[in-house]
């Protein structure tokens, strides 16, 4: 092999990521994905798209060695591959917008909504949640709060949070977090929160971009 078709070569497998990330729907997959291992029809319904096409769009992914896959009886269950792909979407995004106007826009409309931002991040946040001063909620589904959630959450799923507001006390203030920036369950909390005279903001990390910094994250089912 000549040098030349040794690099085409190392390119051309290098390019098979490019295009197995190059679709929206499996960037979500990918975003969905990091927080824990999903059947084929959790993901379709997080996707909101048929099975057949997040079985397809799933097949890619594997392809490019970004998930796998295992089987339980008659249904199929994906995983991403290791942290590495967390870090991928994570700085794959930030990439996009930093460089993209249409994105910049985008994501001002989405800071816009229902909800202002946490005012504080990361280690503060950390601090504040260990001494009780503030309270950190995980609204996404138990079983991705299982998987891993940032320390001293605790966990109340969205379509179970107008049930459980009693649990939350009054005299702190919430900082509620889904799965990352992209995300609506967190704004979504925020304003039942508020209607419900709880002083709350959100977080725009998740478990994927909290542990790309580098802050710790738990693994275990313990609420806190």
């Amino acid at each position: 092999m000549s040098g030349r078709e040794l690099k085409d070569l190392l390119y051309e497998q290098v390019a098979r990521i490019a295009r197995a990330a190059a679709s929206p729907k499996r960037l979500e997959l990918i975003e969905v994905l990091v927080q824990g291992e999903k059947s084929v029809e959790q993901l379709a319904a997080d996707a909101e798209i048929s099975v057949k096409l997040a079985s397809a769009h799933l097949k890619e992914l594997r392809q490019a060695r970004l998930v796998e896959a295992r089987r339980e009886g008659r249904r199929m269950f994906y995983r991403l591959v290791d942290r590495h792909v967390a870090d991928f979407w994570v700085m794959l995004r930030s990439l996009a917008e930093e460089r993209l106007l249409e994105l910049q826009a985008a994501t001002r409309e989405m800071a816009e909504g229902p909800g202002e931002l946490a005012p504080m991040a990361g280690p503060e946040l950390l601090e504040q949640a260990r001494r009780g001063d503030l309270i950190v909620l995980d609204v996404r589904p138990g079983m991705e709060y299982a998987n891993a959630h940032l320390p001293y959450a605790r966990s109340i799923p969205i379509n179970e949070l107008r049930n459980r507001l009693g649990e939350l006390p009054t005299d702190r203030p919430v900082v509620a977090y889904c799965r990352g920036p992209y995300c609506l369950m967190a704004s979504e909390a925020v304003e039942i929160l508020g209607t419900h005279g709880i002083r709350a903001s959100r977080l725009e990390d998740g478990v994927a971009e909290w542990r790309y910094q580098g802050l710790p994250i738990t693994q275990d089912s313990e609420s806190r």
